[in-house]
């Protein structure tokens, strides 16, 4: 009896260590890659197709061998990519590589301030084949990450972010052995904030709306008697209006919200409309014989309708500038 004693008590300190050392193995850390990047051109935006085209060099360090980024570099948000150039120095124990990249993005244009509009260019690298438990980016930042001397046709570069995290999708990419289908791969993100030269851009666009509304406005300087005249040429500046909208959102991709255009345009045909509004009442005036009150109520309709229409159209202009 001693001896089962004996032999059930080392059985249960053999247990117990046993069961401490598999508890104190240290969890093993991710592979650190180190990685940077230098845009060289940002060109072709296409705002229609929602895309633009960018070159940059990227240049990644890393020990093990197996991550092979020249077959395993992924760009998720790129519709394609080339690599034109690409070298690998593996002289000091680890992975020193470069590669010089020519890449068509996607991405989404917030156009509600159009064309006072701030947008941000997005740019995500991953690895195909290691998740965040084998490998994680760690972002190179020192010195710039744009050459400052190339410009962007009608933009301004104002912020360049780089940053690093993980990337979560929802499957298991049909390995069974993973009980959740969630896995997290490591993601080293670019964000360009860009903002658009507008004034030039502006005029050209809402110029002809503007005059298209100035020209209903001198409606209230032709006689009142002048029935057809007045109501011709407003008819008239209302259809260039709807032409001009037409034209801009053409060149625009399609959007829920409303945005500047829509709003100016909008609010160009409703003083329009009350230009008509008040041409129909100073024609009412006349069949009356009260031509005096026909021509002091033009007046001041003018103004009125001058003064608020301007008042308005700098309100929603600074508006979206500041947006």
């Amino acid at each position: 009896m001693k001896y089962v004693t004996f032999i059930l008590s080392l059985f249960v300190l053999i247990s117990g260590a046993g069961a401490q050392t598999v508890d104190s193995v240290p969890p093993v850390k991710p592979d650190t890659v180190k990685v940077g990047i230098y845009i060289t051109s940002i060109h072709d935006i296409d705002f229609k197709q929602k895309e633009y085209n960018v070159n940059f060099w990227l240049w990644l360090k890393y020990k093990n061998k197996a991550f092979d980024f020249l077959q395993n570099l992924e760009i998720p948000n790129a519709k394609s990519f080339t690599r034109s150039y690409s070298t690998v120095d593996s002289s000091n124990g680890g992975i020193y590589m470069v590669m010089k990249l020519q890449c068509a993005m996607k991405d989404s244009w917030k156009i509600g301030n159009f064309p006072f509009d701030r947008q941000k260019l997005r740019i995500f690298f991953e690895n195909s084949q290691f998740d965040s438990k084998a490998m994680v980016f760690v972002a190179d930042t020192v010195g710039n990450h744009f050459d400052p001397r190339f410009t962007l046709s009608g933009w301004t570069i104002d912020s360049c972010r780089l940053s690093v995290g993980t990337k979560a999708y929802e499957t298991a990419f049909g390995d069974e052995s993973i009980g959740k289908p969630h896995m997290e791969y490591s993601s080293f993100r670019i964000v360009l904030g860009i903002k658009r030269d507008a004034g030039g851009l502006f005029w050209k666009m809402f110029l002809g709306m503007y005059i298209a509304f100035l020209i209903a406005y001198t409606c209230f300087y032709i006689h009142a008697d002048g029935v057809d005249s007045r109501f011709g040429l407003s008819v008239g500046a209302l259809f260039a209006v709807i032409g001009n909208k037409y034209i801009i959102d053409s060149a625009l991709p399609e959007s829920t919200s409303f945005t500047l255009v829509d709003t100016l345009h909008g609010l160009t045909l409703f003083f329009i409309f009350a230009v008509i509004t008040a041409t129909a009442w100073s024609m009412k005036l006349v069949k009356s014989n009260k031509i005096k009150e026909a021509n002091r109520f033009d007046m001041i309709m003018a103004q009125v309708l001058l003064v608020l229409y301007v008042a308005l159209n700098i309100y929603f202009i600074m508006a979206a500038q500041n947006g």
